[in-house]
């Protein structure tokens, strides 16, 4: 762990963003705080946990959509592999359905992309001191919102629908009867009161439950 300016010792950070320029302006910008050292850098959801394991961070920021695995998996398997680990999402997107799954995943905060760089900085240094950091207006309207609408079984079988799989193969994919299948498709598209299963797709998206 490296010295800060002051002597003390700096944060070890994980930055995991798919996004190249972004998650190298993010690296430069907290390497201008004096008290925090970005260790690891990956662009993959699924090389999260080794990369925090192997360079022992203390603070974990993470995007939402990535390939390999969303911030949200990886975040959950974060908690249960490194528990001492603080998680902060920071992402584009600021639903409140992403917020409240990001939570029940284990994640210490939650940051819109488009919030100060200072404020990702002090969010990093707040969850260190065992505190949570909800962007407040996402916060607000996750309230608002309410709770997802869709079980975890819903959930993976709208996401298997979402790139225009039919029920068998979505069924095959899940390892699922052809009619379990349609039950689930029929009980996410009555709980997002869509009309088919592409606008159901969308609404989830859209409101950050799938």
């Amino acid at each position: 762990m490296s010295e800060n300016q002051t002597g003390g010792q700096s944060v070890r950070v994980l930055l995991a963003e798919d996004q190249g320029m972004v998650r190298e302006a993010l690296a430069a910008l907290l390497g201008l705080e004096g008290d925090i050292d970005v260790v690891a850098q990956v662009a993959r959801g699924d090389e999260v946990v080794d990369a925090a394991v192997a360079h022992e961070v203390q603070v974990a920021v993470l995007d939402i959509e990535m390939p390999g695995m969303t911030g949200i998996e990886a975040a959950a398997l974060l908690r249960a592999r490194r528990p001492q680990t603080k998680i902060v999402i920071a992402t584009t997107f600021g639903r409140p359905g992403y917020l409240r799954r990001a939570m029940e995943a284990g994640a210490d905060a939650f940051l819109v992309k488009d919030a100060p760089a200072a404020e990702l900085a002090e969010a990093i240094r707040r969850v260190l001191r065992g505190e949570r950091v909800i962007d407040p207006a996402l916060a607000a309207a996750a309230l608002a919102e309410g709770a997802n609408p869709l079980t975890a079984r819903e959930r993976d079988v709208l996401a298997a629908a979402a790139d225009g799989a039919v029920n068998a193969e979505i069924a095959g994919r899940l390892h699922l009867s052809e009619g379990t299948v349609r039950n689930y498709l029929s009980m996410a598209i009555q709980k997002t009161d869509a009309r088919n299963r592409a606008e159901a797709v969308r609404i989830a998206r859209e409101k950050g439950w799938l």
